[in-house]
């Protein structure tokens, strides 16, 4: 009759404990609570020994399907898989007004757009080619500034080039008329052959020579 009512009373003790840890997905358990007397009890005690178990197991392999597949599969470092981290290293892109961003670059500062060529190439650069100095801000237009950009001819302007083109057209064409107007005739006239040669050159439908009647040259 006592091993009855420790049975029961250890019964109602795990029921109980049973219902906390569903409740609250413990995974801890006293283990002293949880093994009890479990000679001493019937089967029906040990079944609320699993059921106090099964929210704890349930709860772990929730956690363990719900883990990325990298951390389940190998290791990363904090650099590479830290969210904060990698926020710190790769902000978002900053979302700038018309006003605050005109150029439409990000609100990058350019220097003023000055080509390569109109610096002085006799200073003491830390890049002589280029004409640069090391940590120099780089204009956005660079490909058109740089030293390998077109040249920009700057010896004369657009009005004195056109000047020089048309004058130099102006007399090409005068020298040309005055060649063409007293060019002298041909000092002498093709030879005529009786019959264009025909026979001589291979007979009817060859390249005959000029006969009397052709049209002048």
């Amino acid at each position: 009759m006592h091993k009855v009512r420790t049975c029961r009373a250890l019964h109602d003790h795990h029921l109980n404990l049973a219902l906390a840890l569903a409740g609250k997905h413990s995974s801890q358990l006293p283990h002293d609570q949880l093994i009890g007397r479990r000679r001493n009890c019937p089967t029906s005690t040990m079944s609320f020994l699993r059921l106090a178990r099964a929210p704890a197991l349930r709860s772990r392999l929730s956690a363990a399907r719900l883990a990325p597949t990298t951390q389940r599969r190998s290791f990363l470092p904090l650099h590479l898989s830290d969210r904060k981290v990698l926020d710190e290293k790769y902000p978002d892109r900053q979302q700038l007004s018309e006003a605050e961003d005109p150029d439409m670059n990000g609100g990058y500062l350019n220097p003023p757009p000055i080509k390569r060529q109109f610096r002085d190439p006799y200073a003491e650069w830390w890049d002589p080619q280029e004409r640069r100095n090391f940590g120099e801000p780089v204009h956005e237009d660079n490909d058109m500034l740089g030293m390998f950009s077109p040249h920009e001819y700057t010896w004369t302007t657009t009005g004195p080039a056109l000047l020089m083109i048309g004058a130099f057209i102006a007399v090409f064409l005068g020298v040309s008329g005055v060649v063409y107007l007293n060019y002298p005739d041909r000092p002498a006239y093709p030879r005529e052959f009786e019959g264009g040669l025909e026979r001589e050159l291979g007979g009817p439908g060859a390249v005959r020579a000029r006969m009397a009647g052709d049209e002048d040259p």
